[in-house]
């Protein structure tokens, strides 16, 4: 199998599937209210900041291996959520589907040569960056379900 049906494949399942860490991106979002997402706990970042930085990088990933780079703000985009009803939340996470199947449709259109290519801004393979993606996502899925189980215990 190629590598690039392999990290495609990796990346549906993490997203929506039965992935080895058995929590999956899309259901656990599911399970987060609008009213838990716009709840910051002291210093940290509520978990609808966390989705709209995880969007921000995916995004800024397909910029990338589109040639068309992104600059990482100072802000790393981390911004305070102005708009937290239940509505804009159920935007926002359509917003990270939509980053979903824009990453898989442009995987699922490429090929091992093209993660052989370094990225001109930064000089990281497209292999790394797509997998950097991965690595990015499981980072703060562990910090979102961290968040909502201590927002569930406050009760």
């Amino acid at each position: 199998m190629e590598n690039i049906k392999r990290i495609t494949k990796l990346l549906k399942v993490h997203y929506n599937g039965q992935p080895w860490i058995d929590i999956s991106i899309a259901r656990t979002l599911k399970s987060v209210t609008a009213k838990q997402a716009s709840t910051a706990i002291g210093e940290l970042n509520s978990i609808w900041q966390i989705v709209n930085h995880v969007i921000a990088w995916r995004n800024a990933l397909i910029g990338r291996v589109k040639d068309k780079p992104v600059p990482a703000p100072a802000d790393n985009f981390i911004q305070e959520v102005k708009n937290t009803t239940p509505k804009a939340w159920k935007d926002t996470l359509k917003k990270f589907e939509t980053s979903q199947k824009n990453i898989i449709s442009f995987l699922s259109r490429s090929n091992d040569q093209l993660l052989e290519k370094v990225s001109p801004t930064s000089g990281y393979t497209y292999y790394e960056l797509v997998m950097a993606i991965l690595v990015h996502d499981t980072y703060h899925l562990g910090q979102i379900v961290l968040i909502k189980k201590l927002l569930t215990q406050k009760k």
